[in-house]
């Protein structure tokens, strides 16, 4: 399991629109698998999920999103799972960390801060 936390200067729905770019349409695997979004008054969360295969763990991993502006600043949270080969052993060759990190590398233009 791989967790990346950072704070962007765009609006939720800006940051999702991003990732989603550069998850699903800039790579042959990435999917999106579920989106939730609620907006209350100028407050907004989105919870997106994400797949995509990765080769070196011959499975798809899954990419959980939240994006939320609760606190008057865009927060990003990005957790990783799924993407280990073993029944018991939860090694995944990187595939985690790669896609957690895929996240920091849509929104690098945008980030202000860590969490």
């Amino acid at each position: 399991m791989a967790v990346r936390e950072f704070i962007v200067n765009v609006s939720p729905k800006e940051a999702m629109d991003a990732i989603e770019n550069y998850v699903v349409k800039g790579s042959i695997s990435g999917t999106l698998v579920d989106q939730h979004v609620r907006r209350i008054g100028e407050h907004e969360v989105y919870v997106v999920i994400l797949e995509k295969y990765y080769m070196r763990s011959s499975n798809r991993a899954s990419l959980t999103v939240t994006i939320d502006n609760f606190d008057g600043k865009t927060k990003v949270h990005a957790v990783a799972a799924g993407g280990s080969e073993g029944v018991f052993f939860r090694f995944d060759w990187g595939a985690g960390n790669n896609f957690a990190n895929s996240v920091e590398h849509a929104l690098r233009p945008y980030i202000i801060g860590g969490e």
